[in-house]
């Protein structure tokens, strides 16, 4: 070793050449006594001193590794070493440094292998950081040296010995085992087991005590006479190991059966594999084979030979030989071209599999039939025409996501077609298929339904939705076999008469453009558990019977986003089993008690987005009601449901409730109860320690209007919904955050689970905190950093699960902090974000998904990963990145989508949503749902009840940030409260949204006053040797809230300390009342008098602006007699604006003290809510103006303190006179504009 780096052992040695250094493999281990961070796996980073450090940074080809000990689960610290090395240093090198014969590396905590001695493991992780994401170099050196990194890649020393592994034995038995060459070695009975990549043998007597040989059979020296070892073996599993060639040995077990050598970076086989004789079924997936060997044609007894997923660029000729062989799979190859020539030479085949190939067509050379191929898969290719006529058995036929346009088949044996997702215009079959019970022809351009599928007299399953179809021909809704049909999503008007009795089952009509259903359809259809007819037009229902008696089946109703009345309730009635009734968003007023009283079977109410007032008390007699959802409503009563047995989620939130009246035990069922945005609702004590033992309780928070929250709140407010749907856990997590950083920042985020809870809930505690930290180290990866860092911080619990993640951060740019608001968004997996812009919707993420990202399908396969039929990754997941699943690293990646783009004043709202979500809304239809509502929290629950309703059974997140950004993104008030919200909504909204620490309108106070108007104990900032001047009372301009892209002209302006200026009221005009029952915060009461904390500036007049009388009003005052003076403003910041007011509703306000401004907000009320403040309370008035009222305005003392004075500096005294007396001019000729507008006709009594 030429150079060592720093640490216990050498040390660099200060006067050697630098280039020579940077040149030479550096190694240098470092044993460390650190405690454990958290988990048992995870070390504290603090363990580099600054010479490291120095070292690290000279160069980042240099950098560190963790080597453990053999014992991973408990490993002790002793045996913890830190390795400095650089990019070259070979494995061996580390080795002879630890006098240790091996090192081993282990990914996910999972696999283990022996690295060869000419592997570099700096250079290992690296490579492993930037096929996570990473690329740059330096970051790659931080991420190296961090020891969380340890739950992805590790080191050992020596080789992990994990009771776990056991799980992996693949194949265990007692053998003859010799040891040696010669024959002086003796055979002997041993315990053997074949586990992983390894062959563990013991002695049948030592086997329980530990003792074993444990022998690598990658990349190991032992040689395995397996025809003697496994003289009776049938069946091997060597796959998912490194080969990279076939071992030659394998085919001298002549028993074996099975074989299956996929995923092990095999390019060719061996010509002796035509010695497995007896070999039945060989699997070869995941690997890169062109072609076979002939030999393979020998092995006659071969039914089973799996080829997928490699690189086949035709159909081996081979196969024409394996007479037995009776299935092709060879998805996942590179075959264009489908020759069913071939195939019909292969007259045992029988099935064909050629998913995620390249197909662009398949045609035969000669007209002969084929009657052998009965099932064909040709999924995800890129087929424009298909004509498959020559295949007469052909049964089963899989063709969706290809292109294409037109389909022909042949219907002597066809049983079920599966076309969806593509762009047909028309589909042939003949002759009329008489089997064919299951059509799948949805997301494509038909204009009708075919006439041979409604000849067809055994179909039972039929799915057209997103067509274009404008008709349903009767005989397809008479069917005497149609079981299921689905034409959801379609331009259907009116459906056909019915005039015969019909097995229908399920109907689902949704998204069409129907005003009434069938007279007749629940009288025929005695059969239909299931209709939806959710998004028509819908004004009426018809009747369940003809008689007084029903025999409706009718299960499951969702109706809902209608025009349905009160009217269709007594139709209802007919359906006594109903179970799950959906009527949100419609015009119900009333739902009569007596109706609802006669459901007796139902399980799941939803009633939201219509204007109920109240749910009928009858509700009680519903004993096996679980779910009961009404919110945005008009309910002020609480229904009589916790009482049921068996309820369990209740939604009442965005009604009118004020009280509730409950039981002294709650439901041992109820889980979940909702009744945020009831802006009446006082809860007690006594309730809320009752409704303490609910799972999930969801409440108005008591808000928190911080200068920072209010002012964030003009620019963006949020609402978020998740509803767990038919499962039993809820695994989507959200992030909200309106006042982020500095307070002009927000951050939003969703994360879906998909199975697990875990993840969701630790991104969502965590990713923000991780952001913050990366937005002050990058400019312009930080986004992506954010992602790669999260994902690594999961730690233990991102090894084997994984999560979809959307995070959408509002920023200023961050080289200039002034210039607009800008949204960069970074998603993996299915969340996603969408923006409205000009009332239209606009795709800001990326769905990473093998069925709707070819990109990634493609890179997938080239990785040789194993796509099931199902679509997913091993089986796993349909996602191709997410934050977790380690384990299936490098398939799965969390490197995200990154998007960035200025927000404008045409940006309206920002929606985000889990898969679940967009899966059942277009992009379209949730943006005009929701644009036009003034509530975010409302229009989040309304988009996850649309969803509910059109089919959603899984979890279903929603959040809605409504955007108010001006022309140029400035936080002044002049620009901030100038822009009405989505929709033209504004705070004077007859249903205001619940207040949250972001949200609200922020505004300025401001008023004139002079020094001697004031009763104040005034700390200066001033010097004492500065002389005492006076102020001149002249008309003084209100100074507004200015941000950096708007600053004021500087003015000399400089600061006192602040004061507390003494007022009395009896009842004055703004709302503080002296019998107010509780005292408000930020207002110090003592008799009749109020103390309120104030700020007070002093500024010179020089450069002060005018504002028109609309936005404030001066009034002059008499002043000092000196001509000189300064200009005093009492100045309130961030306050709700003066224009949200109730008409009719009597104001109250509340001073909240602040350590520099004196804030006044609306009254909190006990339930959280805030009443904004009159328009005419804006001003402070001058007290010798003040209102003579019999009741007073401000009843303040008249003294005068003496020592609070103002000093200016003498040099600055004639200065100041002259700024005076031209802004006294200016202000006198503006009052003369002013005073026919804002003449005050109160009186005054009393000056202060």
């Amino acid at each position: 070793m030429g150079e060592a780096g720093p640490g216990p052992k050498e040390a660099p040695e200060p006067e050697e050449d630098e280039a020579t250094a940077a040149d030479t493999p550096v190694l240098a281990v470092s044993q460390r006594n650190v405690k454990r961070n958290g988990s048992r796996s995870c070390l504290n980073r603090s363990r580099f001193s600054s010479r490291e450090r120095d070292w690290l940074r000279e160069d980042v080809g240099r950098g560190c590794v963790y080597v453990y000990g053999g014992d991973s689960a408990a490993a002790a610290l002793s045996d913890l070493r830190l390795v400095l090395c650089t990019v070259d240093t070979p494995a061996s090198e580390i080795c002879d440094e630890e006098e240790r014969k091996n090192l081993f590396v282990q990914l996910h905590g999972d696999l283990v292998r022996r690295l060869e001695p000419t592997e570099k493991p700096l250079q290992i992780v690296y490579d492993y950081l930037a096929g996570l994401g990473f690329d740059d170099p330096v970051r790659m050196q931080e991420e190296a040296a961090n020891s969380d990194l340890s739950c992805m890649i590790r080191f050992y020393s020596e080789k992990p010995c994990q009771m776990e592994q056991l799980d992996r034995i693949l194949l265990s038995g007692i053998y003859n085992v010799r040891k040696g060459k010669t024959q002086l070695h003796k055979w002997a009975e041993r315990l053997v087991i074949l586990c992983g990549t390894c062959l563990i043998v013991s002695s049948v007597k030592d086997s329980h005590t530990g003792k074993m040989h444990i022998l690598p059979l990658v990349g190991g020296k032992v040689r395995l006479f397996l025809s003697f070892l496994f003289s009776q073996l049938k069946s091997l599993n060597l796959s998912h190991n490194r080969l990279g060639e076939f071992p030659v040995s394998l085919c001298e077990i002549s028993t074996l059966t099975e074989l299956n050598m996929s995923c092990n970076g095999l390019y060719h086989l061996p010509s002796q594999i035509g010695k497995l004789l007896n070999l039945q079924s060989f699997w070869l997936d995941g690997n890169f084979l062109t072609s076979l060997p002939e030999e393979l044609g020998s092995l006659q007894q071969l039914s089973c030979l799996g080829l997928s997923f490699n690189n086949f660029c035709e159909l081996p000729a081979v196969c024409e030989n394996l007479t037995i062989l009776d299935k092709i799979a060879m998805a996942g190859n590179l075959l264009e071209n489908l020759d069913l020539t071939v195939l019909n030479r292969m007259s045992h085949i029988k099935s064909v599999d050629l998913r995620l190939n390249n197909l662009k067509r398949a045609a035969a050379d000669t007209l002969e039939g084929n009657k052998s191929v009965i099932y064909m898969d040709l999924r995800d290719n890129q087929l424009t025409d298909l004509d498959l006529s020559s295949l007469g058995s052909l049964e089963q036929l899989h063709c969706e996501r290809n292109k294409l346009k037109e389909l022909t088949l042949s219907g002597f044996s066809l049983r079920a077609l599966y076309a969806n997702n593509n762009c047909l215009t028309s589909v042939s079959v003949y002759p009329v298929p008489g089997q064919l019970t299951c059509l799948e022809l949805a997301h494509n351009q038909l204009q009708c339904v075919p006439d041979w599928a409604c000849e067809a007299k055994k179909l039972e399953i039929l799915d057209m939705s997103y067509n274009l179809l404008v008709e349903l021909p009767s005989r397809i809704l008479s069917s005497l076999s149609l079981r299921k049909l689905t034409v959801g999503h379609n331009n259907l008007q009116s459906l056909p008469p019915l005039l015969e009795h019909i097995p229908m089952e399920v109907l689902d009509l949704q998204h069409n453009l129907l005003t009434k259903l069938p007279e007749m359809l629940f009288v025929k259809a005695l059969n239909l558990r299931y209709l939806n007819a959710s998004a028509n037009s819908l004004e009426s229902l018809p009747s369940a019977c003809t008689g007084e008696e029903s025999l409706s089946m009718l299960q499951l109703l969702y109706l809902t986003n209608n025009n349905l009345t009160d009217q269709c309730i007594p139709v209802l009635v007919g359906h006594p089993n109903l179970r799950i009734l959906h009527l949100a968003n419609n015009n119900l007023q009333a739902f009569p008690a007596s109706k609802l009283s006669k459901l007796e079977h139902l399980e799941e109410l939803n009633l939201s987005g219509n204007k109920l007032k109240t749910i009928p008390t009858t509700v009680a007699n519903c004993k096996l009601l679980h779910t009961l959802i009404a919110h945005s409503n008009d309910i002020s009563i609480f229904p009589e449901i916790l009482h049921l047995p068996h309820i369990q989620v209740v939604d009442l939130s965005c009604n009118e409730l004020n009280e509730i009246l409950i039981p002294e035990a709650l439901p041992a069922a109820l889980q979940e109860l909702d009744l945020t945005g009831n802006t009446n609702l006082v809860l007690e004590h006594k309730t809320l320690d009752i409704f303490s033992h609910i799972t999930t309780l969801k409440i108005d928070a008591k808000p928190s209007l911080t200068t920072d929250s209010a002012l964030t709140s003009t620019f963006w407010s949020h609402g978020v919904a998740e509803m767990a749907g038919q499962r039993n856990k809820l695994c989507v997590s959200s992030l909200a955050l309106g006042s982020f950083a500095e307070g002009m920042e927000a951050v939003y985020g969703m994360f879906d689970g998909d199975k697990n809870e875990e993840l969701p809930r630790l991104l969502q505690c965590t990713m923000a905190d991780v952001l913050l930290e990366e937005v002050q180290q990058s400019d312009t990866m930080f986004m992506s950093n954010t992602f790669l860092v999260s994902h690594r911080k999961l730690g233990m619990a991102g090894q084997k699960l994984g999560s979809s993640a959307v995070l959408c951060y509002i920023h200023h740019d961050m080289a200039d902090p002034a210039s607009t608001f800008s949204l960069t968004v970074a998603n993996v997996g299915t969340c996603q974000a969408v923006l409205c812009r000009s009332g239209k919707p606009l795709l800001l993420s990326k769905v990473f998904s093998l069925e709707q990202c070819t990109e990634e399908a493609k890179r997938i396969k080239e990785q040789k990963a194993i796509i099931t039929e199902d679509n997913k990754v091993n089986g796993v997941t349909c996602c191709t990145r997410m934050l977790g699943c380690t384990y299936l690293h490098p398939w799965i990646l969390p490197k995200p989508h990154v998007s960035s783009i200025p927000l404008t004043v045409q940006d309206e709202l920002l929606l985000l949503g889990n898969k679940a979500l967009w899966e059942h809304l277009s992009y379209t239809e949730a943006v005009s749902a929701v644009r036009h509502l003034h509530d975010p929290l409302a229009a989040a629950k309304k988009l996850c009840t649309l969803a509910q309703s059109y089919g959603c059974q899984d979890n279903v997140g929603a959040m809605v940030v409504y955007l108010n950004i001006s022309e140029d993104n400035c936080t002044c008030e002049m620009h901030g409260l100038s822009l009405p919200g989505p929709g033209g909504f504004s705070s004077t909204t007859a249903k205001t949204a619940t207040p949250s620490s972001s949200s609200g309108i922020a505004s300025e106070f401001g008023s004139e006053l002079s020094a001697s108007e004031v009763s104040s104990e005034v700390g200066s900032t001033a010097s004492d040797e500065h002389s005492a001047v006076g102020l001149d009372g002249s008309l003084l301009p209100r100074q507004e809230r200015r941000c950096s892209l708007h600053p004021l002209l500087p003015s000399s302006i400089f600061q006192r300390q602040p004061s507390s200026a003494t007022f009395s009221s009896n009842q004055s005009d703004n709302g503080l009342d002296s019998d107010d029952e509780q005292p408000v915060e930020g207002v110090m009461t003592n008799g009749s008098k109020v103390e309120v904390e104030v700020d007070i500036h002093c500024c010179k007049g020089k450069g002060l602006e005018l504002e028109p009388p609309a936005l404030a009003y001066s009034c002059s005052a008499p002043g000092v007699e000196d001509d000189s003076g300064l200009v005093l403003i009492i100045q309130r910041q961030n306050s709700i604006n003066s224009t949200a007011a109730h008409g009719g509703v009597k104001e109250k306000c509340e001073l909240q003290k602040s350590p520099s401004t004196c804030c006044l907000y609306g009254k909190k009320l006990s339930n959280g809510s805030i009443v904004p403040l009159e328009e005419s309370l804006n001003l402070i008035e001058v007290a010798t103006e003040a209102p003579k009222k019999k009741t007073g305005y401000f009843a303040a003392p008249s003294q005068m303190e003496p020592e609070d004075q103002f000093v200016v500096p003498p040099d600055l005294e004639e200065e100041v006179k002259e700024q005076m007396k031209q802004h006294q001019e200016n202000g006198a000729d503006q009052e003369q504009k002013e005073e026919p507008a804002v003449a005050l006709t109160e009186e005054f009594d009393t000056a202060l």
